[in-house]
């Protein structure tokens, strides 16, 4: 009993601790970029009635920008995680077993088909597309006997993903608007509203709080199904619940910041470094972890070559596939 207390009170102190991170990276990324503000110009965007142009760009350019980053980080490590609780799968990652592919494809043809829909229409068609993406993606890897493996599902993701970008690519040039779907799918924040985080955010508050109710039955799953039917779980119904869950918590990220992979994939790894296998511990802390990983990704991409923009997609990529390539190596298990 005192041990669990201490794994408790050690859990909670490197949570709060995360969050002191990220609460500095959020200052951070809002002091630089192209434009010239300081520290002092952050705070009176946030806490001031100030009208200056430095103030105004701050509110309505840069800070909706990072508060994004902060979602969209959460929702794709949480949904990671889960996918790799729930699959039982080291390498499951929404960008790698086709929800991302999914969501892009389903925007892709809802912009050819309803050019005058608004954002919460193409939210509803990513949810709708990452839902598919990712049946497809199961269904391929379960056609074959012997199971659901890691390689199988890796393999399926890779070749329906390949398909659904085809399909998206092939949708914009028919419809000759390649050039919006390619904004859409590249994958960046850049044009983030405020009226896009008031969809987005709520969406993935209740998504992340679902997962979080769930996490004690996820924890048991990710051991064994035997073990969970055992204790009484309703198994079906928790994979159900958990896979929308994913839905809600990809389609919902790619609707704000289009085609992000590896975010799920890394997080989930390096916080089960931190807090162990429980996924009481791992749910809240990627959440954490992964939005203080795509700020610092962002305001990377905005100084890099400032005024310029280096692709967030680029910089994630340039750190998830030797991540991936190293778990690979290692036959999946945590680093």
């Amino acid at each position: 009993m005192e041990r669990l207390g201490t794994k408790r009170f050690s859990f909670l102190v490197k949570l709060i601790l995360a969050l002191l991170i990220l609460c500095a990276a959020f200052v951070l990324a809002l002091t630089f970029g192209a434009a010239q503000t300081t520290v002092q110009d952050v705070g009176q965007a946030l806490f001031n009635t100030s009208r200056s142009d430095v103030v105004i760009m701050l509110r309505e350019i840069r800070i909706p920008r990072v508060v994004a980053a902060i979602v969209v980080g959460a929702a794709l490590a949480v949904s990671g995680a889960i996918m790799q609780g729930l699959t039982r799968n080291p390498l499951a990652d929404p960008g790698l077993i086709g929800l991302t592919a999914g969501a892009n494809a389903a925007l892709a043809l809802t912009i050819a088909l309803l050019p005058s829909v608004n954002y919460f229409g193409l939210m509803i068609s990513c949810f709708i597309g990452a839902a598919i993406g990712a049946l497809l993606v199961f269904g391929v890897g379960t056609s074959q006997r012997g199971g659901l493996s890691s390689f199988r599902i890796i393999l399926a993701g890779a070749a329906i993903s390949l398909f659904l970008h085809a399909v998206a690519e092939g949708i914009g040039l028919y419809f000759k608007i390649s050039k919006d779907v390619s904004m859409w799918t590249a994958g960046g924040l850049i044009g983030t509203s405020w009226g896009q985080l008031q969809l987005v955010i709520p969406v993935v508050v209740i998504g992340l709080i679902a997962a979080v109710l769930f996490a004690k039955q996820l924890t048991v799953l990710s051991l064994s199904e035997e073990v969970a039917t055992g204790l009484g779980q309703r198994i079906f119904l928790i994979k159900v619940v958990l896979f929308i869950v994913t839905v809600i918590l990809a389609g919902a990220a790619v609707s704000l910041a289009g085609n992000l992979v590896f975010v799920g994939l890394m997080i989930p790894h390096i916080v089960r470094m931190l807090v162990g296998m429980d996924y009481r511990a791992i749910i809240p802390m990627s959440a954490v972890i992964g939005a203080l990983f795509l700020v610092l990704a962002d305001t990377t991409a905005r100084t890099l070559h400032a005024p310029f923009e280096t692709p967030m997609a680029a910089i994630v990529s340039l750190i998830g596939l030797p991540f991936f390539l190293l778990i690979v190596r290692k036959g999946g298990k945590t680093l």
